[in-house]
């Protein structure tokens, strides 16, 4: 079902383009709180997962994160590569490289989460 767009949703879609991060509610609504309330950005991010727009990461701070989805084919959705979240700035980022898992004879993924926790290249210096 393609939904049609709106300001709002526009205004996610811009925020989420500008950043090189993922982003959490919180982060998302101190950027947008002049344009829409909590409950429009958590309906807007819950459609754009449920359509394909974007992904959702459980971070190991146990905080929801969000991301554009931007090698996925509309058709084709893949998700399974690392984040990383820098213990000393808190951004969480989508890492190019894909997973590549052995699993056992009979055991098949669907979806993967896997957050590495460190230092990001900006806090080391």
């Amino acid at each position: 079902m393609k939904r049609r767009n709106t300001p709002q949703k526009q205004a996610v879609l811009d925020l989420f383009e500008s950043c090189s991060t993922a982003l959490n509610q919180e982060a998302i609504e101190k950027y947008l709180r002049e344009k829409m309330d909590r409950a429009t950005i958590y309906r807007i991010l819950k459609s754009f997962c449920e359509d394909g727009k974007m992904h959702k990461i459980l971070g190991d701070d146990g905080i929801s994160y969000y991301a554009l989805c931007k090698t996925c084919e509309s058709d084709h959705h893949h998700h399974d590569h690392y984040h990383f979240r820098c213990e000393k700035c808190q951004e969480l980022t989508c890492l190019k490289e894909e997973i590549k898992l052995t699993l056992p004879e009979g055991f098949e993924m669907t979806k993967c989460n896997l957050v590495i926790t460190g230092t990001c290249p900006k806090c080391n210096k």
